[in-house]
């Protein structure tokens, strides 16, 4: 049944646009197998953390892969971002959870909170596409998903073809923080979807510095 489903409606690889045999689900084996992962947090790679050198002091930094402009992680986001397919963030962040639940520092993390969206946005596209990245991350480490502190306050334009400065400006200020004591002496993830120069990051950790004796780390779908 499921063959004949597939022969009417045949579904493809949200990577290559390639189509799925039936034993594949959203991504086909090649491109699962030829995905550009950093192992940074398997390798100890510091390649993060430099961009918020300086900036942000993080405990853990890592991205799951390396981005690269018209490749399948670029086709990948977008789908998932801009086509309405959530359940990409899910693929993802179980990915990405399972292997941080091997590795011990990762372990200690209380917190997941994802890089929010203005509620404009958001209405808009009907969802945030870090969420469900956040909470499949969260149930690997057993760890809390909230999403109600750390809040968009302003709406802002696209990041896509800014400069650093441009970005740093855009960002500034934007992000506010709500029930603060639920943060306060925890270990924050904060996950989003790509780090490039780290402006909206960077913004998310200054906020939640606001509370007292928080440790905090990142985790992003990929990086620029």
């Amino acid at each position: 049944m499921k063959s004949v489903i597939n022969l009417l409606f045949p579904k493809v690889c949200y990577a290559c646009s390639n189509y799925l045999a039936d034993n594949e689900d959203s991504i086909c084996v090649n491109c699962r197998h030829d995905l550009p992962v950093t192992n940074f947090h398997f390798n100890g790679s510091d390649t993060v953390a430099k961009v918020l050198r300086g900036r942000a002091t993080l405990q853990l930094a890592t991205a799951l892969f390396r981005f690269e402009k018209k490749g399948p992680v670029q086709q990948l986001i977008h789908n998932l971002k801009y086509k309405g397919h959530e359940h990409i963030g899910a693929l993802l962040g179980d990915w990405l959870g399972n292997e941080l639940a091997e590795i011990e520092a990762y372990q200690n993390i209380d917190m997941v909170i994802p890089v929010p969206m203005h509620n404009t946005k958001l209405k808009k596209r009907g969802y945030n596409q870090v969420a469900k990245f956040g909470q499949h991350i969260a149930k690997a480490l057993n760890a809390e998903y909230v999403d109600d502190v750390l809040v968009k306050i302003y709406n802002t334009t696209s990041q896509t073809q800014k400069g650093r400065l441009a970005r740093w400006l855009n960002n500034s200020e934007i992000f506010a923080v709500k029930h603060i004591l639920k943060i306060e002496n925890k270990h924050v993830l904060i996950v989003d979807d790509i780090i490039t120069t780290g402006a909206t990051l960077e913004a998310c950790c200054n906020t939640l510095n606001q509370a007292k004796v928080i440790k905090l780390s990142v985790a992003t779908m990929a990086i620029a």
